[in-house]
């Protein structure tokens, strides 16, 4: 996808848009760089530095980072200062046209609607790829992805950071040593949208127009998605619960907080999915109606239409279906969010709270409960099942960290242990039950081999989005 007209934005454009001083721009030569550079340095390009894109640039620091694409000056600028280096690119589609022969790997930071695009055109160019989680915005969009890495065969890794951690790989093993027998049930939970990073949920489209930030790159930044009119309610903090451009609580958290039982477990894809869902009406509407002069019936169920349409839910309690997988028996794995909470099991004691996020592993002969980013704070429930026992064998492999992974496979190394093969189904798992949102109260069953829902056309109508003019990405253009 050729653009005749360069998007490169020079370094004093960002930088004088948050009043730090203008550094020149110095593109270090081709020649020296990647595998000819002392210490095999890679060559990687970031689209996306603020936010977790900053996050991630600090995590790949060691190696030459030449260019560096935002839509927004403000968020980036600091990222932008710490690499003088780098060249400035507002279109991550002329970057990867223009820089081409100078990239060796992609990191992907950019909200959830734009990581296909973005991630396709790396891979298809034969570039690395680091992905922000979810992988992607639809179950199409995810397993094209996961396709496509295998196709070129470049080393990719998914950013959900706790899958390198020692917590997650004790669970598993723990698990898998038997230590609380066979598991049937697994309960997670996250107090978004309402608790830590909080962001908006229930909320119909906003009707003001406000100008858009001159920093701020507003048509690149909707990308693929329809075009609508700017608004601090989505860029640049609360995109996550508005569904042309988020995936809700589900999507933010469930490839950290799932990733545990999903590893541990091999659950795959799912026999189905089912989600209930809560809408509240805004304040503000409860306003209007308190004097009486209308019926409140009509205009609440309009609203709570309109959120339907534009944002995810309140809260939402998802359940899904595995089956059994060689000798472990089938799973019930159900999630709660917006500040709903599952049973309390038996030996989980009852002056203890649960935290904000996470699991409760429930196996024949005990529990294992946990936190959110890689099992967090992983325990055996009851306490006296630590007790007198060793530690299991550790028969996961153990790495460094979780850029360093990628690094290393894009460097001859191992696969990273969340590439794409792992993290692709791990993310269409999770996605699988944002669709169930969009068709609540509807029990889906899940034809994982031919990607289609066996019961439901509106359902395999959300499956795979579609694109702006201009927007599509796919081996055919690249």
């Amino acid at each position: 996808m050729k653009r005749a007209v360069s998007q490169g934005i020079s370094r004093r454009a960002f930088l004088e848009a948050s009043a730090t001083a203008a550094v020149a721009a110095t593109v270090v030569p081709g020649r020296v760089l990647g595998r000819e550079a002392p210490g095999n340095k890679l060559n990687i390009a970031a689209i996306g530095a603020g936010g977790r894109g900053r996050a991630n640039l600090l995590g790949i620091a060691a190696e030459n980072v030449v260019a560096i694409c935002d839509v927004d000056q403000v968020r980036a600028a600091n990222m932008i200062k710490q690499h003088p280096q780098a060249k400035l690119y507002r279109d991550f589609r002329v970057m990867l046209d223009e820089m081409e022969r100078d990239i060796d790997a992609v990191v992907v930071s950019t909200p959830d609607h734009t990581h296909y695009v973005a991630a396709m055109a790396a891979i298809t160019r034969g570039k690395h790829v680091y992905c922000e989680k979810p992988l992607a915005h639809s179950v199409y969009e995810v397993r094209a992805l996961t396709e496509a890495a295998r196709r070129h065969g470049v080393q990719t890794q998914m950013g959900n950071q706790g899958h390198s951690s020692e917590d997650i790989r004790l669970c598993c093993e723990w698990i898998r040593d038997g230590r609380i027998g066979a598991v049937r049930e697994v309960h997670a939970w996250s107090d978004r949208p309402a608790g830590g990073y909080a962001f908006p949920a229930s909320m119909p489209r906003p009707t003001e127009t406000p100008p858009i930030p001159e920093t701020l790159d507003w048509d690149l930044w909707i990308g693929p998605a329809k075009y609508r009119p700017y608004h601090p309610a989505y860029a640049p903090i609360f995109w996550r619960s508005w569904i042309d451009f988020g995936t809700g609580p589900l999507g933010d958290m469930g490839c950290h907080i799932l990733d545990p039982p999903f590893w541990a477990l091999q659950l795959g894809s799912p026999l189905s999915v089912e989600a209930n869902t809560s809408y509240n009406p805004d304040p503000a509407l409860w306003k209007t109606l308190f004097g009486g002069e209308v019926d409140h019936k009509t205009p609440v169920a309009r609203q709570i239409d309109q959120m339907r349409n534009e944002t995810y839910p309140s809260a939402s309690i998802i359940r899904y279906e595995f089956p059994a997988r060689g000798d472990m028996p089938p799973v019930k794995l159900t999630w709660y969010d917006g500040g709903l909470l599952p049973p309390r099991p038996e030996a989980h004691p009852a002056n203890k709270g649960f935290g904000g996020n996470g699991s409760f592993i429930l196996g024949d002969e005990g529990t294992i409960m946990h936190g959110s980013h890689g099992a967090g704070g992983a325990k055996l429930l009851p306490d006296s099942k630590l007790k007198d026992l060793e530690g299991p064998a550790k028969t996961i492999d153990r790495v460094e960290n979780h850029h360093r992974d990628w690094i290393n496979a894009c460097k001859g190394g191992r696969p990273a242990s969340s590439s794409f093969d792992y993290g692709g189904p791990l993310t269409e798992m999770v996605l699988l039950g944002v669709l169930a949102m969009r068709v609540p109260d509807t029990k889906l069953l899940w034809d994982g081999e031919n990607m289609k829902v066996a019961n439901n056309e509106r359902a395999n109508e959300l499956l795979k989005l579609k694109y702006r003019d201009g927007w599509s990405i796919s081996e055919d253009n690249s």
